[in-house]
């Protein structure tokens, strides 16, 4: 009986099935709860209007993060049907250091840490991650299961497109203290602060703040404005490259799926 429930529990939180209609009501119900605290989150910002609905969105944050909590003990504890999670204990621990679950996990702690740790001043500024909840719809969303698919088959590209990034960044950076320090020790004291110079100039933000005013800084500067649209540009034509490729295999494999006919009958097999 036990075994039972443990199961049932896990194919209506973690499994997702479309067709059963627990597990369907359940995703709703939590992309639903979503979404309203990210709104009570945006709402809570606004002084004038906290002030007025305050016990309204305390009692709703009250309410919210006991579901969660619920949601995340019920995950931990069935957790254990799962293949590679089957001890109770090893299973368990190696369950929630998977991603997903340690969003679940920091989605609720914001809640406690001030009620467990009162005296702890800083454990008010955890409230910012009740942002993180946002991420919990990533568990329901096809469109977000596609593009980690994308960053896992293109990972190797990416990396490399990012050291490269990288290695741009810290030589345009030193080049530019060189060239700058002396005539503007204030706005390139150091190596790291000129890097601030080099992501807004590479990335082509251009915030203005801080500038070359030498004729080699201002010559190195076009240099580094004009290689960081090329390089910079990388991830994004290798994501979206890689985009592309799934949604083709996406697509040939429903074309495949479409086309299977039975020997019997000859009609299509859905």
């Amino acid at each position: 009986m036990h075994h039972k429930i443990q199961r049932r529990i896990f194919e209506i939180i973690e499994l997702d099935h479309p067709e059963d209609i627990y597990s369907k009501t359940f995703k709703i119900f939590i992309i639903t709860l979503i979404i309203l605290n990210i709104i009570a989150l945006i709402i809570s910002t606004v002084e004038d209007i906290y002030q007025q609905y305050q016990t309204c969105l305390d009692s709703f944050e009250i309410i919210s993060v006991t579901i969660f909590t619920i949601e995340y003990i019920l995950r931990v504890w069935s957790c254990n049907i799962a293949f590679g999670y089957k001890h109770p204990i090893w299973g368990r621990i190696k369950f929630i250091f998977k991603p997903l679950v340690i969003i679940d996990l920091i989605a609720i702690l914001p809640f406690y840490l001030p009620l467990l740790l009162p005296n702890l001043i800083f454990t008010r500024s955890f409230r910012i991650f009740r942002i993180f909840r946002i991420f919990k719809i990533t568990r329901y969303s096809n469109t977000t299961k596609l593009f980690a698919q994308v960053i896992k088959s293109k990972q190797e590209e990416i990396i490399i497109a990012i050291f490269t990034g990288i290695i741009l960044l810290v030589t345009s950076a030193s080049l530019m203290y060189f060239a700058e320090n002396e005539a503007q020790p204030e706005n390139f004291p150091n190596i790291p602060a000129a890097m601030w110079w080099g992501v807004v100039t590479l990335t082509t933000v251009g915030y203005g703040d801080i500038y070359p005013i030498t004729p080699l800084g201002k010559f190195l500067g076009a240099i580094a404005a004009l290689i960081g649209i090329g390089i910079f540009a990388l991830p994004t034509g290798i994501i979206g490259s890689g985009l592309i490729e799934e949604i083709q295999k996406k697509q040939a494999l429903n074309q495949g799926k479409e086309s299977i006919i039975c020997p019997h009958c000859g009609k299509k097999i859905d």
